[in-house]
């Protein structure tokens, strides 16, 4: 799976975020007032994400409607593989450091990777 720029990975999220098939117009409403993008700068973005074979296109009377055809859980569980790789050699090690170096961690922060890994080991226990 491509990963994709931040432009067209912010557009997806909009598609994701929906959970319905959607416009150009409703994923224009849905950017960021600070983020405004021309309606042919959108298009340019979801007929690359087209391409790409992350949305599939069909009209709906006089608009075109776009929906996911890749879910988000898949496209995130492929991203955060790629980081680990990337970023942190596949180590843990190396990714707890780069966390836990400085105040950025709050004490609920680390209660909850204490109860995700609480999980995975009971889960792995079965």
């Amino acid at each position: 799976m491509k990963r994709l720029p931040d432009s067209e990975l912010e557009l997806m999220q909009i598609i994701w975020d929906a959970g319905h098939p959607v416009t150009r117009l409703e994923i224009e409403y849905q950017l960021p007032v600070d983020r405004k993008l021309s309606a042919t700068t959108i298009l340019s973005f979801l007929s690359r994400l087209q391409e790409k074979g992350f949305v599939d296109v069909y009209r709906e009377g006089k608009s075109n409607v776009y929906e996911a055809a890749v879910p988000k859980n898949a496209y995130l569980k492929e991203e955060s593989r790629s980081i680990w790789k990337r970023l942190y050699q596949n180590s843990v090690g190396n990714f707890i450091a780069a966390l836990g170096s400085g105040d950025e961690l709050s004490d609920e922060d680390l209660d909850e990777l204490q109860d995700f890994l609480d999980r995975e080991r009971r889960e792995r226990g079965k």
